[in-house]
């Protein structure tokens, strides 16, 4: 496995692999999780122009996972992280949140963040357990990320418990 920029020509792939790895919500009720459209090609290409769009690739440079970053309140925000189910279970997704660790420190930047599901044990019990995460409180939270919880919820993502995570880099 090998961590790059993605490319404009595999974003189609990238939302391939946000539905599919998007399926897995299905088997645990979550149907309108399991149903949400990945980010459009216009909105992945913002990203990867920006070099802030990285893929996980096997050995023939297909990529079977990759992660979006924004800038938010002085961090690295994890705006997206997906893993195709074939390659689910083989520390691909934590070897691209590592990925991005590194380049954080390096720049300078003191942590990375996130926002995910409480009850998905993919989700925060992964990213406390495995990737270094752990959950803010209500008065850890940043105005930047108190502004993507507003805007989650106004897509309906608070149906179910969710919180912010952090992990310090620097």
């Amino acid at each position: 496995m090998r961590i790059r920029t993605s490319t404009s020509e595999e974003l189609p792939v990238l939302q391939d692999i946000e539905r599919a790895a998007g399926l897995c919500f299905r088997d645990i009720g979550m149907d309108e999780v399991a149903d949400d459209e990945p980010l459009s090609l216009e909105e992945l290409s913002r990203y990867q122009r920006a070099g802030r769009a990285w893929v996980a690739v096997d050995d023939a440079d297909r990529a079977m996972a990759y992660l979006i970053t924004d800038p938010v309140d002085g961090n690295v925000h994890i705006e997206q992280i997906s893993v195709h189910p074939d390659s689910a279970r083989r520390g691909v997704g934590r070897a691209l949140i590592d990925h991005i660790a590194v380049r954080a420190a390096g720049d300078g930047v003191p942590a990375l963040t996130l926002t995910t599901f409480v009850d998905v044990a993919w989700n925060a019990p992964y990213y406390a357990a495995r990737c270094g995460f752990r959950t803010l409180t209500e008065a850890e939270l940043t105005p930047g990320l108190r502004e993507i919880r507003r805007c989650e919820a106004g897509h309906g993502l608070d149906r179910w418990p969710r919180v912010c995570m952090r992990r310090d880099v620097g």
